[in-house]
């Protein structure tokens, strides 16, 4: 009886251990990605790069760096379930719930660049992504990788978007003259916030895993849910906060950039580390996936005004409920 209680304990105190881990990695990554981000974009206006461009590039990539942390150092120890899950429920998540609640907030107006570039390419993404994992196009992918030459044909696409992010011309909005941050100061900044994502993102994982196996849910299903929301919340804090300050563009070129890179860049370079396994995947979860962006796109081709008003974002959160509550009943 004694032995069975010091074992119950034994595991509470796991779990809490790896509860405020879990939490204390959401923290550091969270600050480490707004440090970071301030830093860049400020090294970026040093130099005289337009703000067009630090926010297609520098902000979408800060804010999609717990991502990137989170998917590679689970790629590296060996948790590919995560590595992967991360990568398509943060873009499930930005495109439903966190356009969703920015449309809530303010109706989300594109405009000709997003639909000329970010758009396009997030559907793209979500295309190629479908393509290079084999089988999940018509069923499930037991036994299946993303290999490495994936990984690789993934940085390719992201060349293609980086040349042609940078070679056309924005709408000719003017530059608006920036505080020129001190240089020991934005450098502090970008320190500061690479070492808060590195270390942020090794107790993420650390967590996460650990809450699965104890909870008996696959890695997978945390990756989709728990980690990818967390990885999120820093492009859910900006689009949110764009939209309540009408910057309804920001909200949208922050979810469609983060995407992009998402699968291009983070799960390319994930990829290329190790093979992705695809084990407690279903074409299900691909197909949420295309399905949002693809929606995104019809709405801004077809949609008339080309707007995500209030009813329609209503649409999008209720979408993501629906996936959130299939993925419980079948985890």
């Amino acid at each position: 009886m004694l032995r069975s209680e010091e074992t119950i304990m034994l595991i509470y105190k796991v779990m809490v251990l790896s509860i405020f881990l879990f939490l204390a990695g959401i923290v550091l990554i969270i600050l480490g990605a707004d440090w970071l981000t301030k830093g860049a974009s400020a090294l970026a206006r040093r130099f005289n790069i337009s703000e067009l461009v630090i926010g297609l590039t520098i902000v979408a990539l800060g804010t999609s760096l717990p991502e990137l942390v989170i998917s590679t150092g689970s790629a590296i120890k060996g948790s590919s379930g995560i590595a992967l899950g991360n990568v398509i429920g943060s873009n499930i998540f930005n495109s439903l719930l966190i356009l969703g609640v920015a449309a809530l907030i303010a109706p989300i107006k594109f405009n000709a660049r997003m639909l000329s570039r970010e758009i396009p390419f997030n559907l793209l993404a979500s295309v190629v992504m479908l393509l290079v994992s084999g089988s999940m196009l018509v069923g499930g992918g037991e036994g299946e990788y993303i290999s490495r030459y994936g990984g690789l044909l993934l940085f390719c696409f992201l060349a293609v978007f980086i040349r042609y992010t940078f070679s056309i011309p924005g709408d000719g909005d003017e530059e608006k003259p920036a505080e020129v941050m001190p240089m020991g100061k934005l450098l502090l900044f970008i320190v500061a916030g690479l070492a808060a994502l590195i270390f942020g993102g090794n107790l993420f994982v650390d967590g996460a895993t650990e809450i699965a196996r104890s909870l008996g849910v696959s890695e997978a299903v945390i990756g989709i849910t728990i980690v990818s929301a967390g990885s999120s919340l820093p492009e859910l804090a900006v689009s949110v906060n764009a939209a309540r300050k009408g910057n309804v563009g920001i909200a949208l070129g922050n979810v469609l950039g983060s995407n992009i890179l998402n699968i291009f860049f983070i799960l390319g370079a994930a990829a290329t580390i190790t093979p992705i396994s695809l084990e407690g995947f279903s074409c299900v979860d691909y197909y949420v996936l295309l399905a949002s962006s693809l929606l995104i796109y019809i709405v801004a081709r077809f949609g008339g005004k080309a707007v995500i008003n209030r009813f329609e974002g209503a649409l999008l959160i209720l979408f993501y409920i629906a996936y959130t509550v299939y993925l419980i009943m079948n985890s």
